[in-house]
């Protein structure tokens, strides 16, 4: 693989990666790693410079794109404190070629190649997809006792537990009264955890939000609205 990195005005550092498989050119702009170019063989690095200065525009729209999302997300390096409930995140370079996810009771340790940028999204994914795995090792530890034991405080009873990485809900209760669960509660401050496991125990007993519902809620919890919109400031994405 042949490489060559060039400054554009107005652009910045654009990297060419010569690529013998490709037929097309083809621009990537992908997060903490800029403007790629794969360049086809048949195609020349000055022609393939001809199309990024064609793709001009487009580029810097994507490049503004690009940088409100990098706002956002959270990159992970050997550096980085960043702990879940009962473990630290530990990054490693290593000789091999692979990325290697290691989980034990303290630590998330990952090992990626000594010669690869920490930035790159395989790694950063690794990364992502071990805390959240870790987060389901701990939810399923941590939530069940949890339930279990309000559920008793409140003379609640309940079918199954389900833990979940759910897109869009803190937790529901099926009409059988089973509980789903988003790993994500552990997230949460503890009283926040525990008002969305009240909120659908409550839904063993009343399967809508009308007023008997928060009313329940209510007695258990004193201020049921003012906890909903507290929790509502808190979101389900991580990254």
């Amino acid at each position: 693989m042949e490489e060559k990195i060039v400054e554009f005005d107005d652009i910045g550092t654009v990297c060419f990666i010569r690529e013998v498989r490709n037929r097309n050119l083809r621009i990537s702009i992908r997060p903490h790693q800029g403007v790629q170019v794969v360049v086809p063989e048949n195609v020349s690095f000055k022609d393939a410079g001809h199309f990024v200065q064609r793709k001009k525009r487009w580029i810097i729209r994507q490049q503004v794109r690009q940088a409100n999302f990098e706002k956002g997300i959270t990159l992970f390096d050997t550096n980085t404190d960043f702990k879940t409930c009962e473990r630290s995140l530990r990054l490693h370079t290593h000789e091999k070629s692979t990325i290697r996810v290691i989980i034990n009771k303290e630590y998330i340790h990952i090992y990626y190649p000594d010669f690869a940028n920490v930035k790159d999204n395989r790694i950063q994914e690794t990364v992502r997809r071990a805390i959240v795995e870790a987060w389901r090792i701990e939810a399923k530890k941590l939530l069940p006792v949890m339930t279990d034991h309000l559920a008793r405080i409140h003379g609640f009873q309940y079918n199954k537990i389900c833990i979940r990485n759910n897109k869009s809900r803190w937790g529901s209760c099926s009409r059988n009264n089973n509980l789903n669960l988003n790993l994500h509660l552990i997230r949460l401050p503890q009283h926040l955890c525990e008002y969305v496991i009240l909120h659908e125990l409550a839904h063993t007993i009343h399967k809508n939000h009308q007023k008997p519902f928060w009313a329940l809620l209510d007695q258990m919890t004193e201020n049921a609205k003012k906890l909903d919109r507290e929790l509502s400031k808190y979101r389900l994405e991580v990254w």
